[in-house]
């Protein structure tokens, strides 16, 4: 338990058999449940979280009435990251867990930062918070250039998408989630492949919650271990069709169904417009018809309608996303060097039964 409120964990793990038990040992002692997902492994993953996980419940006595703190659940299929955050989510719901957080299987992620994410959460400032790998420019460098180009225009593409217009790098699955943002979110219709993140905003901004973006070094993610599951040639055209689609399904549901504005008709008037100059343009270089000459003139009032409803958007939603530079309340910790070489963290608890 953490400052009254009960911790859970999700671990997703695919084919990380070698990391994974790590993540369970260092577990920070506060936590109340983690919950390790098998996602349908070819490798020897689903052994290791079991004896991990056995062996760390011999160790530490459960809490809070649960029958342990680590669970371990299977796939017996690979589901895709969504899909494994997705059944630790629905799992800490049913146990009416507090504030969940998601850290990766692979042991990239640092416990002994958990409570900086937690605390948003905890102090009500959030109903969900992230890690922003951006407001700490000087480790960007950490990052792989192609990376880092990438993440600029998902970071670009969420904010249209979701609302959360203040908001960056939504590709940092460093993450806590309060249990009354679990309720109103659609959790069962959530995306299942790695644009989980992105979809999940727009979910939230629909619930009308509130983001936090928590500081985050990206020198704590790619080290010499790091390594992606990512098919980008898959990824790229996945995401952002979804993109586009939560778009059209956020605009259509919160300013059209639930409560008209009228920059929501700017955005497809402003579409419309764009698209019929686009043709003009395409008619006059493909038949030289001299009436298509103002296409210009037509693309260009498209695009002012777009900026215009973008920017009512982001009036509309400014005070929906929240920057977190420093965590005061986040508990000491210990580090020590385990046999391997990787770092260890120890949370010196506040409140652990």
């Amino acid at each position: 338990m953490y400052h009254e409120h009960t911790i859970g964990v999700v671990i997703p793990a695919y084919n990380e058999e070698g990391y994974v038990g790590e993540v369970i040992e260092t577990l920070p002692s506060f936590v109340d449940r983690a919950y390790v997902i098998d996602d349908g492994s070819t490798d020897d993953t689903w052994l290791e979280i079991t004896e991990y996980a056995k062996q760390y419940n011999a160790e530490h006595s459960a809490t809070n009435g649960y029958d342990a703190r680590v669970v371990p659940i299977q796939h017996t299929v690979n589901r895709g990251v969504g899909g494994a955050i997705k059944t630790g989510y629905l799992q800490a719901l049913e146990d009416g867990i507090d504030v969940t957080a998601v850290m990766g299987g692979d042991g990239q992620m640092d416990p002994d930062v958990l409570t900086k994410f937690i605390d948003p959460v905890v102090e009500g400032k959030a109903h969900y918070a992230k890690g922003n790998r951006f407001m700490k420019f000087e480790t960007l460098d950490a990052m792989p250039r192609l990376r880092l180009v990438g993440n600029t225009i998902l970071s670009l593409l969420t904010k249209i998408s979701s609302g959360y217009w203040n908001i960056s790098d939504p590709q940092n699955g460093y993450t806590a989630i309060s249990q009354e943002a679990l309720q109103r979110v659609d959790i069962d219709g959530m995306y299942e492949y790695y644009g989980y993140c992105n979809d999940l905003l727009v979910r939230l901004n629909l619930a009308d919650c509130r983001v936090a973006d928590v500081v985050h070094s990206a020198e704590t993610v790619y080290d010499d271990d790091w390594k992606s599951h990512i098919n980008y040639t898959e990824y790229v055209p996945k995401v952002s069709f979804m993109l586009l689609h939560r778009f059209l399904w956020r605009v259509n549901q919160k300013y059209i169904l639930k409560d008209f504005r009228p920059f929501a008709a700017a955005y497809y008037l402003g579409a419309g417009v764009m698209g019929l100059g686009a043709g003009k343009l395409v008619s006059r270089i493909t038949r030289r018809r001299e009436e298509s000459n103002n296409w210009f003139f037509t693309m260009l009032s498209g695009i002012v309608l777009l900026l215009s409803a973008m920017v009512l958007d982001r009036n509309e939603n400014e005070d929906k996303g929240v920057q977190v530079r420093e965590s005061p309340t986040s508990l000491p910790t210990t580090s020590t060097v385990s046999k391997n070489g990787r770092t260890e963290s120890k949370a010196i608890p506040a409140d652990d039964d």
